[in-house]
């Protein structure tokens, strides 16, 4: 990863011309296989004025992986997400196909929630 896409820490600006900024590391996590993986379905309408929402929780593994994983979601269900807080948010109510495709490319699968 570049210096471009690292945030420095705790510093907004330094008259030093010898300064070097530290930043902050990311653990690269390790990939791992989706047969080991738990990835939870649910949907979520809180704080999204009624709107409904796709969640899928629980990915392991390189934060890459996680968006080809959300581009494909978004592709299959032919609508908007994004990634927040390692989890994928679909728009609307996609849960069945989501996990139809889930467990076709070997991911085991829980659904969570009532309805």
């Amino acid at each position: 990863m570049s210096k471009k896409n690292k945030k420095p820490v705790n510093i907004v600006y330094s008259t030093n011309p010898d300064f070097e900024y530290k930043y902050n590391e990311e653990e690269e996590m390790e990939s791992i296989s989706p047969s080991e993986q738990v990835l939870y379905v649910s949907i979520d309408r809180k704080n999204r004025k009624g709107k409904v929402v796709s969640l899928v929780s629980g990915f392991q593994g390189p934060h890459e992986d996680l968006k080809s994983l959300e581009k494909k979601l978004k592709s299959l269900c032919g609508t908007g997400g994004s990634t927040k807080d390692r989890e994928i948010l679909i728009q609307g109510d996609f849960r069945d196909r989501i996990i139809e495709t889930l467990k076709k490319d070997g991911y085991q699968t829980k659904r969570k929630g009532g309805d």
